[in-house]
């Protein structure tokens, strides 16, 4: 396919993403309104959050499969439609139980995405140009954050917490459209080997052994550590900021949708752009950019929670925040390039919903909650409840990480051997 139509595809996903990102995070600006109107607890927030993540995560198995068996492109539809009606039902809910159920099935929607996204992308673009792309995809969550955050502070604000959702979920449903209608790429379109409209290679047995590849468990790992702290610091921040520095629900959603904004693009695209710079000197570029980013930001998250609160958030908690942000964005692209890089195209969906369904039930499902529940045990102290799980988690995910850097170049190699010798003995048949 043309260039020019793999930036179409590129920069469709990009929307899609963003979307994908403003529909999970408008929960979390609205939740001291929520919180008041149903007079529920931290934990019950929190509880709030998982009800999304931890449904996302058990989803996506059958939707992976799916991914590697069917036609990607009608899995992304589906999925976008699915997620888009669920967020405008939230608007109608009037107790806990129906909140917690809209939100499961945004989950279902959503779990959808992200495997058959990758898989597709993966199949429009190289390996040289993969980390850059992934990042560049990636920035349509930052972006979409933001608007949840500042969008969704401001429209709760002005309309109401329930009018935040009607707005925000009816854009879904015109890129569901768009979506079904783009073109489906041969899997291993850029690899050496065969191009095939699909596999045999997806099954549970093909699934299972994925975890065989070291490189591929180094990063589940490390990135199932870091979803708790990602999870935690986004769905309470802008209550943090609330409660720290008495800031209003919309002057909060925008502070933290700036942060979130700037430093998750200038993070996902500088990370993206050092890893395949530094990937033509060393395999082990994607997994480096990572575990440096890992590290600065347990330093820096650990000095913003810590900033003094008579000064208010300006001088220190924000650009302390937002450099941690950068540091701990750097992972995005060239930790799903790699994921894709050691996995046959044929099971390359597969791989993104082992990491989905690990690091969501093990990693961010719970950790709104477990936070919430924490602060509770402290008296309602979220800094400190941070402060005890953040920088500590994110020190553990560099060590994780710091494990496949043995056997990155090998299991590359691997992928790329194995695949050429399908295209030979497909061929001689």
């Amino acid at each position: 396919m043309a260039k020019g139509y793999a930036r179409y595809v590129l920069a469709l996903m990009f929307g899609i993403n963003l979307f994908n990102y403003l529909d999970r995070y408008v929960a979390a600006s609205v939740a001291p309104m929520v919180k008041r109107e149903l007079n529920l607890t931290d934990s019950e927030i929190g509880l709030f959050g998982t009800a999304f993540l931890l449904v996302y995560a058990i989803a996506a198995v059958p939707f992976g499969y799916w991914g590697d068996r069917g036609v990607r492109k009608n899995v992304i539809a589906v999925g976008v439609a699915i997620w888009s009606v669920a967020t405008l039902l939230t608007g109608f809910a009037r107790n806990y139980f129906q909140l917690f159920l809209s939100r499961a099935v945004v989950g279902i929607g959503e779990a959808s995405y992200y495997p058959a996204g990758t898989s597709l992308m993966s199949d429009y673009f190289p390996k040289e140009q993969r980390s850059r792309v992934m990042s560049i995809w990636g920035a349509g969550s930052t972006v979409g954050i933001a608007l949840g955050f500042a969008g969704g502070g401001y429209l709760a604000d002005k309309f109401g917490w329930r009018a935040v959702f009607f707005i925000a979920g009816g854009p879904g449903l015109l890129f569901a459209l768009l979506a079904y209608r783009m073109r489906e790429p041969l899997r291993g379109a850029v690899e050496r080997g065969p191009s095939l409209a699909k596999t045999a290679d997806a099954g549970l047995k093909q699934f299972l052994e994925l975890l065989r590849i070291p490189t591929l468990r180094a990063t589940i790992i490390a990135q199932t550590l870091l979803f708790f702290v990602l999870a935690s610091n986004a769905f309470w921040l802008p209550t943090v900021l609330q409660r720290r520095f008495e800031l209003s629900a919309t002057k909060a959603g925008l502070l933290a949708g700036v942060v979130i904004v700037v430093g998750g693009l200038i993070g996902t695209l500088a990370g993206g752009w050092l890893a395949d710079k530094r990937a033509l000197t060393t395999p082990r570029a994607h997994l480096e950019v990572g575990i440096a980013g890992f590290v600065a930001g347990a330093v820096l998250v650990t000095i913003a929670i810590l900033s003094p609160l008579n000064i208010g958030p300006v001088p220190v908690f924000v650009p302390m925040f937002l450099l941690a942000v950068i540091a701990l964005y750097l992972y995005a692209g060239p930790f799903t390039a790699l994921s894709q890089n050691v996995v046959s195209p044929g099971l390359r969906a597969s791989a993104v919903t082992l990491l989905l369904f690990i690091a969501h039930v093990f990693g961010d499902s719970h950790s709104p909650f477990d936070v919430g529940l924490l602060s509770d045990w402290l008296g309602g102290n979220l800094q400190l409840a941070l402060l005890i799980t953040s920088p500590t988690l994110l020190i553990l995910a560099a060590v994780a990480a710091a494990m496949g850097l043995k056997t990155v170049k090998q299991d590359t190699e691997r992928m790329e051997q194995d695949w050429a010798a399908r295209g030979a003995e497909a061929a001689a048949t």
